[in-house]
């Protein structure tokens, strides 16, 4: 496998990513580690296109249904799991592959970033959540515009990425997206083979609208109705999945369901923008379109035999 420690798989929501660490894994005897905010939770299989069981192939997955949704899950929390999880998977004389869509975590782990406790504080986090319930998320959008108009535009529609915006600033006197501008010249800590996979936007907004569509088919609503019948509220981090907090506010009686059904199809091609935004800013990273190896949905092998020779040294 060359000199590298690990491989990396990120791209925008609906782009093949866990089909291509799969195939990937059986090429190099590899692990995956998920780096997805959603699919550490149990009972929230739809919603986050959690791969099922079947859809592993045998490939040992790590950090799916760990947590319950009452639970929060954060960056600093992923980052010391998949730490484990990566010594664990070399110690066994697997390869570690990490695979998903959220940049933030990913970047936590490569570069070892500590997150402090001077950084956080519950009582300013709750004092944004309550002004968001009572003004509405696009009253602390507008004012993370004026303080910090890079973070507010990566985190457009986020509220938790919005909220920790203003947290951050309000404890530091930093702006975040500085922050994370600094943290981006380190050296990452792992030598990473970091591939994202691409695809034109036409399609990729294709794709999503089709996988929104098939989640309603299988049962998203049913999903979401059964979580709110353990109590599982708005508030709560697992909640604030896109697909999740849609239907959870249709079943509030907030807007009926083509309404909700359209809300998350607009967010989910807005996040997705968005994931590439923050790509296109990470260092070493290797871009794959995946359209030029065939058809997309038979693609997967082909992706991956491409991974594993830049791996290798062969390319």
């Amino acid at each position: 496998m060359g000199s590298y420690d690990l491989a990396v798989i990120g791209g925008p929501t609906a782009s093949g990513k866990s089909a291509a660490s799969i195939a990937l894994a059986k090429r190099l005897n590899g692990e995956v580690i998920s780096a997805d905010s959603m699919q550490v939770y149990t009972h929230m299989d739809i919603g986050s296109a959690k791969i099922s069981k079947d859809m592993m192939q045998g490939i040992p997955h790590h950090l799916i249904d760990i947590l319950e949704p009452t639970e929060e899950f954060n960056v600093s929390l992923f980052k010391e799991l998949a730490e484990d999880a990566v010594q664990k998977i070399v110690q066994k004389k697997s390869f570690p592959i990490i695979c998903g869509g959220t940049g933030f975590y990913i970047q936590s782990l490569l570069y070892g970033i500590d997150f402090k406790e001077g950084e956080t504080d519950q009582k300013v986090r709750d004092k944004y959540e309550k002004l968001a319930e009572s003004d509405g998320l696009s009253s602390l959008e507008e004012r993370l515009e004026t303080v910090d108009p890079v973070s507010a535009k990566a985190y457009h529609g986020n509220k938790k990425r919005v909220i920790r915006a203003l947290e951050y600033l309000e404890l530091t006197g930093e702006k975040l997206s500085d922050k994370n501008k600094r943290q981006r010249a380190q050296e990452s800590v792992y030598n990473a083979a970091y591939f994202v996979l691409t695809m034109p936007r036409e399609l990729l907004y294709e794709r999503i609208d089709k996988r929104v569509d098939l989640m309603m088919k299988e049962g998203l609503l049913e999903e979401v109705k059964k979580l709110m019948d353990m109590g599982i509220t708005r508030n709560m981090t697992s909640m604030q999945g896109l697909g999740y907090r849609q239907i959870y506010d249709h079943l509030s009686g907030e807007y009926d369901l083509e309404t909700a059904v359209y809300e998350i199809k607009k967010q989910t091609r807005h996040f997705a923008k968005r994931q590439m935004t923050w790509y296109r800013r990470e260092k070493k990273v290797i871009f794959i379109d995946v359209t030029k190896f065939g058809d997309h949905d038979t693609s997967a092998e082909r992706i991956a035999d491409h991974m594993r020779d830049i791996i290798n040294g062969q390319i």
